[in-house]
């Protein structure tokens, strides 16, 4: 059964084709991305799960009024 559906599916190499172009493509855009940053960027990125976590993107304030009182 199985060999009458591969026979009748043709030349299916352009799926493997198809699917390494686009890998190709994925980690080329993203390693130009990457190479693009700043290295403070990249040096900040990278101490930031070292730090304690007492700098914080929003002031206190704002973080209050977002919880339910």
């Amino acid at each position: 059964m199985f060999k009458y559906i591969l026979e009748r599916a043709g030349d299916i190499n352009w799926m493997g084709i198809s699917a390494l172009i686009t890998f190709f493509a994925i980690f080329v855009i993203s390693a130009i991305a990457i190479l693009r940053r700043k290295p403070e960027y990249i040096h900040k990125m990278s101490r930031m799960p070292l730090e304690d976590g007492s700098q914080s993107i929003y002031p206190t304030s704002e973080i209050a009024n977002r919880h339910e009182k």
